[in-house]
């Protein structure tokens, strides 16, 4: 079974389903809500990780960020807005990160906390994540394995979520696109108060889509564009209870259902891939002692032709975990933070290629984090964490980190980083347990990741911002686990490797009374070479870059906008990527550039959101995998309503 699944889920998509919803109706007269996009937000927070990340790289995208791509998936917002490398192979298909040179198994997804990478596969197919699930995401850049544990090598993405206070609203809306691709969501934002003591908000999504991907074109400059159809659709249910006192309680639910068929028009040779996920989260949070407990089930169905014989996997985790946070004043000006905790995961695979019909594993991590804020200027962090597996042992992963104000006053202020941490990943239930090809003595990665950066912001005068921010990384991973051609795909610790690089970013803003005007521009250099040689296979590309990652990458991003109507370009230019070991094959750089023109208006007292987007404006022709091109010009329109309604 899972050979094939493996490849197509690890190296084409998967996913999901058509939708159709709606166009819209009035409400009764209530007070309309002139710009959707700001939320009051419930100050409910659970365990923050960002907290214990002094000296490493966070990007938080904003919630005006966020609207603009809410009929999109992560992978969308993420390409045009930070300088990560993504390996596509298109709509509704597989979509996986690269994080500062690293590979996709070497980024942590969290989900309220919660670790949701696929245990089997060791990542997360970012195709599958529309924006419209979560309500804040946060983009951390380095190992923060101290912190948030395995898979956090290269960085981590925090989806986050949090239902809004005072914007109670009904939101429904449409997005209709090129090849007769399209979607549509439906959602509630509501609060109540459900005893004198307690309140509840909440949240509640449904969302679909359907790419058929019907292009006009069979190939584009004589490479094929692969035929596929996908259909997506997930529901999310999100409440918080909060009492007048110090307890809060938060419950999560996310489904997720994708199914992704290759070349649907040939019965013989066709391809099936169907992933649902169930995800569901309780976290219980008394002053300040939190407690927690999950349930992730992922149930994988494949198969070709006329899907006689399914190949059935279903992977169960259950997750428990607790944690006490508290703080010590040490002076007037200064104090200190630790938390605490622990958490205990056990896994349960039902796959037909493990050696085992049924394997089942656990996983228990301590930790200790502290943050010291020595003065209004210089903030320390020193954190340990230490992960027990089943038949084996991880090394103590500790980090330090610290920020530094080093010029503060009304129009200017200039701070500077750095950051050291040990990392680590625990390898998949793949590379244990796959039947011949899986090694049950793989020994977990590690390795040290050491950055330092500079970031400055200046107030010019006319309400003009200027902001630039440089980080220079050097990140060195024993042990890298690799699936080696050479010995025909058997899974070995093979590699030593080194991804260093920097990044360095640029921002101009005024705002005028009835004007907007911004540009930013970023800048990766990202260098991955394996240092060391282990067999006469890996003695040729010692010193090559790594396949699929990028050398260069820059990103322009500008808008105008005049009251409620906004025009924004996005530019991307990629560098050539290497599709061989050795260096001897790469696909050719690109440049794209995307438009998006948005505008808002009330009718009665609904209020309307008007998007239309073209993708590639340039028509550019380029691979993001050898063999299958992307598609050129294309379009989308999008109409989303929000309809207001009064509290009792």
């Amino acid at each position: 079974m899972y050979n094939s699944i493996k490849k197509r889920v690890s190296s084409k998509g998967k996913q999901g389903i058509y939708a159709l919803l709606m166009l819209l109706l009035c409400g009764s007269k209530v007070l309309g809500q002139t710009d959707s996009i700001q939320l009051n937000t419930v100050v409910v927070k659970g365990f923050s990780p960002q907290k214990y990340m002094a000296g490493l790289k966070i990007q938080k995208l904003d919630s005006s960020l966020l609207a603009q791509y809410r009929f999109q998936n992560v992978m969308d917002l993420l390409s045009t807005q930070t300088p990560l490398a993504f390996r596509d192979y298109g709509p509704g298909q597989l979509s996986t990160v690269s994080f500062r040179g690293t590979s996709s198994n070497h980024t942590a997804v969290l989900w309220n906390g919660l670790n949701i990478n696929s245990p089997s596969l060791g990542q997360t197919d970012f195709s599958t994540i529309p924006v419209a699930s979560f309500e804040e995401l946060t983009v951390q850049y380095g190992s923060a394995a101290s912190i948030i544990g395995s898979d956090a090598v290269g960085g981590s993405l925090l989806l986050n979520s949090n239902p809004t206070l005072k914007n109670t609203n009904i939101t429904v809306g449409h997005k209709q696109g090129s090849f007769y691709n399209n979607s549509s969501q439906l959602s509630a934002n509501y609060d109540l108060k459900i005893s004198p003591k307690w309140q509840l908000y909440g949240k509640t999504v449904f969302y679909q889509s359907a790419m058929f991907n019907k292009y006009p074109y069979q190939e584009r400059k004589r490479v094929a564009l692969l035929p596929s159809e996908t259909f997506q659709k997930g529901f999310v249910q999100d409440i918080t209870l909060k009492s007048k006192g110090n307890q809060v309680i938060n419950a999560h639910i996310w489904i997720t259902d994708n199914k992704l068929t290759l070349t649907p028009d040939e019965l013989q040779g066709r391809e099936l891939t169907k992933t649902t996920a169930y995800r569901t989260l309780v976290n219980y949070k008394l002053g300040d002692f939190s407690a927690r407990t999950a349930w992730i089930r992922d149930v994988i169905d494949y198969g070709k032709g006329d899907y006689s014989d399914l190949d059935h996997a279903v992977i169960d985790k259950f997750s428990n975990r607790m944690e006490y946070e508290f703080r010590k004043n040490i002076t007037s000006k200064s104090f200190v933070n630790f938390h605490v905790g622990g958490e205990h995961n056990h896994y349960r695979a039902s796959l037909v290629n493990y050696v085992d019909p049924i394997v089942t594993e656990n996983r228990l991590d301590a930790f200790l984090l502290s943050r010291f804020q020595i003065n209004s200027r210089i903030t320390t962090s020193f954190n340990f964490r230490k992960a027990v597996i089943t038949k084996y042992s991880p090394p103590i992963t500790p980090s330090f980190g610290t920020n530094f104000v080093l010029v503060q006053n009304q129009n200017y202020q200039l701070n500077i980083r750095g950051n050291i941490s040990r990392s680590y990943r625990v390898p998949t239930l793949n590379e244990r347990y796959w039947n011949e090809l899986g090694n049950p003595d793989i020994k977990p990665e590690f390795g040290w990741n050491k950055e330092i950066g500079i970031e400055d912001s200046y107030a010019i005068a006319n309400n003009q911002k200027l902001q630039t921010s440089f980080s220079f990384y050097h990140n060195r991973i024993h042990d890298w686990t690799y699936w080696n051609p050479a010995k025909s795909y058997h899974v070995e610790n093979l590699q030593q490797v080194l991804a260093q690089g920097v990044e360095g970013t640029i921002g101009w803003q005024q705002n005028a009374e009835m004007w907007q005007l911004g540009i930013q521009a970023a800048y990766s250099y990202t260098h991955t070479v394996q240092e060391k040689a282990y067999d006469s296979y890996s003695s040729e590309v010692v010193g090559k870059q790594l396949m699929y990652v990028p050398k260069h990458q820059f990103n322009l991003n500008g808008f105008v906008q005049f009251q409620q109507t906004a025009l924004r370009i996005y530019y991307q230019g990629i560098s050539k990527r290497f599709t061989k070991a050795d260096n001897s094959r790469y696909l050719d750089g690109y440049n794209t550039i995307n438009l998006k023109l948005s505008t808002k208006f009330n009718f009665n007292s609904v209020g309307l959101e008007l998007q239309g987007q073209i993708n590639n404006v340039l028509d550019t022709f380029y691979l993001n995998v050898r063999n299958f091109a992307m598609p050129g010009r294309n379009y989308s329109l999008s109409l989303l309503a929000i309809l207001p309604f009064k509290k009792d």
